[in-house]
């Protein structure tokens, strides 16, 4: 289901809990919510108005869900200039080109990767959002 994008600052600026198996039911909205934009490349569930640790971001043109994402290393670090849809703003912000991640998908399997560029941007971006960080 596409689901508005949230822009409530309450909702926006408080941290995310970890997501249980019963979460699971946000990935569809997300995936469909990210389809539903076009020229967004990720969502954090926030965006959604839950406060939940999920994401979904492109990847190759496919969307991937994250459940509890965790990175595991970063490197190569460098300053960029970031939007998003739940606000009207842009940010300087640090990034890395180059992290590892661990999270779940949405059947629940586990899943380590190791992600370049844009893909590693949008996942870094979109965490930023689980602590309550409006960039």
């Amino acid at each position: 289901m596409i689901r508005p994008i949230c822009k409530d600052r309450e909702i926006l600026q408080s941290p995310s809990r970890k997501a249980v198996k019963k979460d699971l039911r946000l990935a569809r909205d997300l995936k469909d919510t990210l389809a539903a934009h076009s020229g967004c490349v990720g969502l954090a569930a926030d965006m959604i108005g839950e406060n939940v640790q999920m994401l979904a971001a492109e990847m190759m043109g496919v969307p991937v869900v994250m459940v509890n994402p965790v990175i595991l290393m970063k490197k190569d670090p460098y300053v960029t200039e970031e939007g998003c849809l739940s606000h009207d703003h842009t940010s300087t912000v640090t990034r890395y080109g180059v992290i590892e991640v661990e999270y779940r998908d949405d059947r629940w399997n586990r899943h380590r990767s190791r992600l370049e560029g844009l893909p590693a941007q949008i996942v870094q971006h979109e965490m930023d959002h689980f602590e309550g960080k409006l960039v």
